[in-house]
């Protein structure tokens, strides 16, 4: 029996408005070299001049860690070469970084453990490659974007457990608002490093990195696929001819790990300390601005257990995102019921939302939402007759009043018109008047069956129950 050793290098890109040493938008999906200037060209002069919004967020996310920041904080070049970095070298940390020793909890199935994080340092993003059929052309827009490189300890035994701790990681950033995390955009990107070893057997055998996922469900996919590539090596005693400290690829689309170089050591990429950036040392006073933070995923999980009354599954749904708590936060505040807030956005909306279609994209707003449930709670329509309404919003984008005037689903609330139905049933159910009357309770729901029958589901249920109890 094996098992399986995982390790985690994050790369985030901080949201600042400018990049790391100088002061060239960040912006995503402008034209190609359009946020360009000496600094990000690598030319003959041009010096770099730190962000001091980039070191602020990475305070905040070492605070919410319950990570060590170091007051004094130092940058090294990390030396290599490839097209998209300009000057051969990327500035990195790594003697000193800003953010030591820190954890995360995760939670799988049902049982919570503690994942270690080493270390989270600042970088500069490189630029990007883009290869077309017969040329390679750079684009150095996106060369020297603040990057958080944050790297787990080895703590992770299976491909559920990794999932679960970049998720929580995704959410922490999103909550902290440092960073979008879009995996598309490339703004959140997970390299994996995975090893094997045999049940009971404490060493650390040779890792192989998986480089540049970017998506959860691939994540998941490549670690299985790898896993079980280097248990068929040992098992066929070629582990040692077979698996070997490199990096791999993932194929998106055969679902399989490709090898792609040998891997280097710390030692080949020659770190130094960059002589054109002095050591950064945090003031006291932006040390405790940046650890102000904000409402983070488990504090807010306990809150709407404890305040709201929700069950902690739910609550765990809610989390799962910012834009799922942002929502539900806006639901709220616009005094829905906690329970019914639940079910129309956990159940009823996100069990419409298909192909592709988020939360953040839904055609149906926390404002449109709130709407209808405040139209259930104050008996203007059915709990039925919503769903149709929402299920029409979901494909036309009309005002919820408007769409029940149309499909006519407004709730009869009438005394007499309710009352006038209630004596026609029970004059024609006589027989079973008597019988209710006789101890027959069952029946009840049989007459509240047939007013609203009669009634064509138009009537308030409640309405209904009142009135057909004070008639019998």
């Amino acid at each position: 029996m094996f098992e399986t050793v995982i390790g985690l290098e994050v790369h985030c890109q901080l949201n600042t408005k400018t990049k790391i040493f100088c002061g060239c938008s960040t912006s995503f999906g402008d034209e190609a070299n359009t946020h360009v200037c000496p600094t990000c060209l690598a030319l003959p002069g041009a010096l770099p001049v730190l962000n001091k919004e980039a070191v602020k967020k990475a305070i905040s996310f070492g605070k919410a860690i319950n990570a060590t920041v170091n007051k004094k904080s130092v940058f090294d070049r990390k030396n290599y070469f490839y097209p998209d970095l300009p000057k051969a070298y990327q500035i990195s940390q790594f003697t000193i970084p800003i953010v030591e020793k820190g954890e995360l909890f995760i939670k799988v199935g049902g049982e919570t453990k503690r994942i270690g994080v080493t270390r989270a340092h600042l970088e500069e993003d490189a630029g990007k490659n883009n290869h077309e059929a017969n040329k390679s052309l750079v684009d150095l827009n996106r060369a020297g974007t603040p990057l958080l490189e944050i790297v787990s300890e080895p703590d992770l035994r299976s491909s559920d457990e990794a999932v679960a701790y970049l998720k929580k990681l995704h959410s922490i950033l999103r909550f902290l608002n440092i960073s979008d995390a879009n995996m598309q955009e490339g703004s959140f990107r997970c390299d994996v490093n995975v090893s094997i070893r045999p049940k009971g057997d404490e060493k650390l055998y040779t890792r192989v990195e998986i480089k540049n996922l970017n998506s959860f469900k691939f994540i998941q996919k490549a670690i299985e696929y790898e896993v079980e590539r280097q248990i068929e090596a040992w098992e066929d005693g070629k582990y040692d001819e077979e698996v070997y400290q490199e990096t791999r690829l993932f194929d998106t689309n055969k679902l399989v790990t490709k090898s792609m170089r040998s891997k280097e050591d710390s030692a080949e990429y020659r770190y130094f300390p960059d002589p054109d950036l002095l050591p950064v040392i945090i003031p006291d006073e932006m040390m405790e601005e940046a650890s102000v933070l904000p409402e983070l995923p488990d504090e807010k999980k306990a809150r709407y257990v404890r305040e709201l009354g929700i069950k902690e599954s739910d609550a765990e749904v809610i989390i799962s995102s910012y834009e799922m708590a942002r929502y539900f936060e806006d639901l709220i505040e616009a005094k829905n019921s906690p329970k019914l807030a639940v079910t129309w956005l956990c159940v009823e909306l996100l069990g419409r939302l298909k192909n592709g279609v988020t939360i953040e994209t839904s055609p149906v707003n926390s404002k449109k939402l709130s709407n209808l449930i405040s139209l259930i709670e104050d008996g203007t329509i059915s709990q039925k007759a919503a769903k149709d309404v929402l299920d029409y919003v979901m494909e036309h984008d009309e005002d919820i009043s408007s769409v029940i005037e149309k499909l006519g689903l407004k709730q009869v609330s009438d005394d007499s018109a309710i009352l006038a139905i209630i004596d026609s049933v029970l004059a024609a159910n006589s027989d079973k008047v008597v019988e209710f009357k006789s101890g027959k309770d069952k029946l009840f729901g049989f007459f509240v069956g047939q007013v609203m029958k009669e009634g064509k589901g138009a009537f308030n249920p409640s309405k209904v129950n009142d009135l057909l109890k004070s008639k019998l």
